[in-house]
């Protein structure tokens, strides 16, 4: 059993998986019975948010807690910079034996091993970057610590689950941290589709879809029944996972952290699934249970995954360096607003607060090419309150010209408050 006083840490990261995905958040057909659970017993972020809609950023961010600005990973293919510490290099630091299971997506060696110097400081390594390259949903394949080829049978997310099961059951006498990195319910990308296991999508066809997809459509018809099984598999392998803990007498003294690292809007936004400011790509689900974090109940003030790092570090009574720009979710700190820089689809920034979202686009920028920019304007303004599904773009409407005004300064504030330069913002309409 560990040390109260040292926690175990274990972090169960999803890939593009909905916020309205799970029944906390509302989805009535029961796809994550284990999530729920441990959200009625922990603490459960009601809103809590990526810092960029896409996976290298937003796993970049989940490891240092820095922004992209900081990192240098503001799109896929970026490689996090060895020099920047990352949990495991905290986590070790204090004695903790650190373990990495999954996608890693953060050294730009799509289908090769991922070299030591490349994995974040993880000393167990069952990884590979781009696992999509490598693998499918039924043909599971890591790189070990070696770097030698591993194939895992069965279903992905289980192989996953059952080699992260593995390492728990390993004896130790340290604390430790174990990252498991999913990629389901993320399409396939070769196939552009949502495999389920055989049976699981069709349990939800032609049931309840969200309000954002029933208006907009896009993949949604084609796809949203394999998600949603995709959906009830992860949940069933976290099952497992927590069982585990239970067998192996760690529950009490674990950390337990699940999120994702985005989420999934159905080729409605934009040409493909993520990549926009719109709450079902940017919002995602948030649970943590464990010393200091059980019994939490419901919090609905606004959190980012960039507060991830520092609430674990908190958690396990370690200082978070001064580098990490999130607050510990430990320490209530409600703040107005929260940040998501966005890459690829476009060069963008966007604020979202309780009421309003906001977003800007850069026109003369490249958004695989360029970072950031001087220049922005408009593209984007949501009242949440009254379009909770965001389909009534306000921005450029002469009735929310002092709404645009104060959350242009408020955007601005937040992109000072990550280190990136004083920008120009022009209202909707005004493109220089």
């Amino acid at each position: 059993m560990a040390d109260p006083d040292r926690p175990n840490v274990l972090v169960f990261l999803t890939d593009q998986q909905r916020f309205d995905s799970t029944g906390v958040h509302g989805n009535p057909l029961g796809l994550t019975p284990n999530l729920d659970r441990l959200a009625a017993t922990g603490t459960h972020f009601s809103h809590a948010f990526t810092p960029q809609p896409v996976c290298a950023p937003a796993r970049a961010a989940l490891q240092t807690g820095q922004y992209q600005n900081r990192t240098g990973v503001y799109r896929n293919g970026c490689v996090l910079p060895p020099g920047i510490p990352t949990l495991a290099h905290h986590f070790g630091a204090a004695g903790y034996r650190t373990g990495y299971v999954g996608k890693w997506h953060l050294a730009g060696t799509d289908d090769q091993p991922v070299p030591p110097e490349l994995r974040g400081g993880y000393e167990h390594w069952l990884g590979a970057d781009v696992v999509e390259f490598i693998s499918s949903p039924f043909e599971a394949r890591l790189y070990d610590t070696d770097g030698a080829d591993v194939r895992l049978p069965g279903y992905r997310a289980d192989a996953y689950v059952d080699a992260a099961i593995d390492y728990l059951s390993r004896p130790r006498a340290d604390p430790f941290l174990l990252f498991v990195s999913l990629i389901e319910p993320h399409h396939h990308n070769p196939d552009d589709d949502y495999p389920a296991p055989q049976g699981y999508a069709e349990r939800y066809a032609g049931r309840w879809t969200p309000g954002d997809l029933a208006a907009l459509g896009g993949t949604t018809e084609e796809h949203l029944p394999g998600y949603w099984g995709m959906v009830r598999r992860v949940d069933e392998a976290f099952g497992r996972l927590l069982d585990a803990l239970q067998a192996h007498g760690l529950r009490d003294d674990t950390v337990v952290a699940f999120t994702s690292d985005h989420g999934c809007h159905f080729k409605t936004r934009n040409r493909e699934y993520k990549r926009s400011a719109h709450d079902a790509s940017i919002r995602v689900p948030l649970v943590l249970d464990g010393p200091g974090l059980r019994g939490g109940g419901r919090r609905d003030d606004l959190v980012s995954l960039i507060d991830l790092p520092p609430t674990l570090l908190d958690a396990a009574g370690l200082p978070a360096p001064d580098a990490m720009q999130g607050v510990s979710l430990l320490r209530e700190r409600d703040r107005d607003a929260v940040f998501v820089q966005i890459s690829e689809s476009h060069v963008g920034r966007a604020i979202r607060t309780r009421r309003w979202k906001y977003s800007v686009r850069a026109p003369h920028a490249d958004g695989r090419a360029d970072p950031g920019a001087p220049e922005y304007v408009e593209d984007l303004l949501y009242d949440l309150d009254a379009d909770p599904y965001e389909l009534t773009n306000l921005a450029g409407r002469p009735s929310h010209t002092e709404v645009a005004a104060h959350l242009r300064r408020q955007l601005t504030a937040s992109m000072l408050a990550a280190g990136e330069p004083v920008p120009v913002i022009r209202a909707a309409g005004r493109e220089g």
